[in-house]
């Protein structure tokens, strides 16, 4: 796996990159197929008086989503130390998710013992009730078009919803690539969406209202 280093207000000494190479090891343990991480190192002098700081962000790239991860300190070695740790409990976290999708699939299966479908919450039709629509008994009414032709086009999906923290929803966002993530707020119970903003910024915005209004009721 190529790694590139670079360094903003800040040089980048032979030391920071054996170390950088060292680090690297443990996210390609867990990434196989990733095929490069970006290490950017960025030094700030705060002219408030607090202590300079050194942010560490990891990228990494290949087969698959980009996953990000970035942390903060006085010392670059320690903001590097918890950027890693960051990234690799981002990737165990996605590794222990794919196996359990493995484990536990969601989609439909048919039993050809029982002549049963598993995972899907359908009833199949009878034989009587296929046979009585095959030989007309049970006619098959089309459905009247009356929709009005419109150029847009809206796609619609539905999840299940899952609940979780908005630090582990960000995550989740970072992990698959997206410019947003929709979940329910495990500490409030609110349908919510984490977005990315510029750079490093992420906003939240939450539903509070927990029951239809009295005019859309009934």
């Amino acid at each position: 796996m190529d790694t590139n280093i670079v360094g903003v207000g800040v040089g980048i000494t032979d030391r920071f990159r054996s170390v950088v190479d060292e680090k690297v090891a443990r996210i390609e343990h867990l990434a196989p197929r990733a095929q490069r991480v970006d290490v950017k190192v960025t030094h700030r002098s705060h002219r408030t008086g607090r202590v300079e700081d050194d942010t560490v962000e990891l990228t990494l790239t290949g087969k698959g989503p980009i996953v990000r991860s970035e942390a903060r300190d006085a010392d670059k070695f320690t903001a590097l130390d918890m950027a890693v740790d960051k990234m690799c409990e981002q990737l165990r976290r996605a590794k222990d998710k794919r196996i359990d999708a493995r484990n536990h699939p969601r989609k439909a299966t048919f039993d050809k013992e029982r002549g049963e479908l598993e995972g899907i919450d359908i009833e199949p039709a009878s034989v009587d009730v296929l046979r009585a629509v095959a030989t007309g008994e049970v006619p098959v009414v089309a459905a009247e078009d009356d929709e009005v032709y419109t150029p847009v086009v809206i796609r619609t999906k539905e999840f299940d919803a899952e609940w979780m923290t908005v630090g582990d929803a960000v995550d989740r966002m970072e992990l698959v690539g997206h410019d947003f993530f929709l979940f329910i707020n495990a500490e409030t119970d609110h349908p919510s969406v984490v977005y990315r903003r510029k750079g490093w910024d992420y906003g939240v915005i939450s539903l509070t209202t927990e029951t239809a209004p009295a005019a859309l009721v009934g």
